[in-house]
C-alpha cells in the first residue's frame, strides 16, 4: 500500500514539475512574440562588438622576439615564424610571421601568452574572402590597423541587446549617452577591488580594536 502511494506521489511531482518547466519556456516565447522584429540593414548598420570580442589578430612586428610561444601554445601549431639566427649578435632575427585566418579559431591563447605583447584582438570581423589562400595573412597584413564599427563615418553603430539600456529592445533612436543596463568588465573589477579594499580595511580596524583591547 506504502508503495503504491509512493509511486503516486512521484509521478504527481514529476508532473508538476515537468507543467511547471513547460510554462517557463512558454512565457518565455510568449514574451518574444509581442517584441516587434529588430532589423539590422547590414552592411550600412553594424552591431558594435562586445568588449571582449576575439576578431582578427593584429601584429606589431618590431616587437617580436621570434620566442615562438604562440605556436606552442596554439592548439592546431598554426602561426608560421621565419627567423634566421644572427652569428654575429647571437639573436633570432624574424623574416617574416603569418596566420592563416582560414584555419585560426580565433581561441585567443597567443594573445594572452605574447611575452611582449606584440599580438592583440582586434573587433574586426568582416574577413570574407573569395580564395582561401588570401586568409593567409603575412606580417603586413597582420599589421594593418583594425577597422571599427564606432569610427566608420560610412557605418551607423548599433548596441547588441545586451548593451542597451534597461527596457530597450530596438537599438534605433537610443541616445548613445545612456548607461547600458549592466556593467562593463572594467566597472565590475573596479568594483570588485573596493570591497576587497573595504573588507581589507575592516579587517585591519577590527585587529587594531582586538589589539588594544588585549593592552589594555
Amino acid at each position: 500500500m506504502f508503495g503504491f502511494l509512493k509511486q503516486v506521489g512521484d509521478y504527481t511531482r514529476d508532473a508538476v514539475d515537468a507543467a511547471r518547466n513547460l510554462t517557463q519556456g512558454l512565457a518565455v516565447t510568449f514574451d518574444h512574440m509581442k517584441r516587434r522584429p529588430v532589423t539590422v540593414q547590414y552592411p550600412y548598420e553594424k552591431l558594435i562588438p562586445s568588449e571582449r570580442y576575439r576578431g582578427r589578430i593584429h601584429y606589431e612586428f618590431d616587437k617580436c622576439i621570434a620566442c615562438e610561444v604562440c605556436v606552442r601554445v596554439c592548439p592546431i601549431n598554426l602561426p608560421v615564424v621565419d627567423w634566421v639566427m644572427n652569428k654575429a649578435t647571437k639573436k633570432k632575427e624574424l623574416r617574416n610571421y603569418s596566420i592563416d585566418f582560414g584555419v585560426c579559431i580565433f581561441c585567443g591563447n597567443c594573445v594572452e601568452y605574447c611575452p611582449t605583447n606584440c599580438l592583440s584582438m582586434t573587433e574586426e570581423y568582416e574577413l570574407a574572402a573569395f580564395d582561401r589562400h588570401s586568409l593567409n595573412y603575412d606580417n603586413v597584413a597582420l599589421g594593418r590597423l583594425p577597422t571599427s564599427v564606432t569610427t566608420d563615418p560610412s557605418v551607423q553603430p548599433l548596441r547588441e541587446l545586451a548593451y542597451l539600456p534597461a527596457g530597450e529592445m530596438d537599438p534605433h533612436g537610443v541616445d548613445p549617452e545612456r548607461p547600458r543596463a549592466g556593467q562593463r568588465p572594467d566597472q565590475v573589477l573596479a568594483s570588485l577591488k573596493s570591497t576587497t579594499g573595504s573588507a581589507a580595511d575592516g579587517e585591519s580596524s577590527a585587529a587594531s580594536t582586538a589589539r588594544k583591547e588585549s593592552a589594555e
